[in-house]
């Protein structure tokens, strides 16, 4: 006898400016990648795309992978600049994201209305002054720098 997973069912609406994917299912090792997929596909599709909305009212059980894929497709978002919305989440996967530290980082909304990459700030850092930076060598740096 052979044992099917469950099956992932996703339904993909999309308006002028959101894609929404509705997610009926298990989000796990046999099946997260199908939602990666259709993520990343509504993604590179729609280059003005504002907003990625990820509708989990009907999201069974969610595994590593899951939650992985998850966290993989708020980097394509934000890479796209486009802001990632986890809807009607089920408590379950509010305590996943809660015990694993990842809620805020999920769910958190850019302040400016565009999503910013970690690499974006880290690329563009505020030039320092000649005095900043005289300032700044003549300091001792490290373990003993209490002194």
């Amino acid at each position: 006898m052979t044992i099917q997973p469950p099956a992932l069912h996703l339904t993909t609406v999309e308006t002028r400016q959101a894609v929404r994917i509705e997610i009926t299912g298990d989000l796990d090792y046999d099946t997260a990648d199908l939602l990666l997929e259709e993520a990343t596909a509504r993604l590179s599709a729609r280059p003005g795309l504002e907003d990625l909305h990820l509708h989990c009212a009907g999201i069974g059980m969610v595994d590593s992978m899951g939650l992985s894929i998850l966290l993989m497709i708020r980097r394509r978002a934000d890479a796209a600049r486009v802001r990632l919305h986890l809807d009607d989440r089920p408590a379950q996967l509010d305590q996943l994201l809660g015990i694993t530290g990842t809620l805020e980082y999920l769910t958190a909304q850019p302040a400016t209305g565009a999503a910013a990459t970690h690499r974006d700030a880290a690329a563009s850092p505020t030039p320092a002054t000649a005095t900043e930076r005289r300032a700044r060598a003549g300091s001792p740096t490290g373990p003993d720098a209490t002194t």
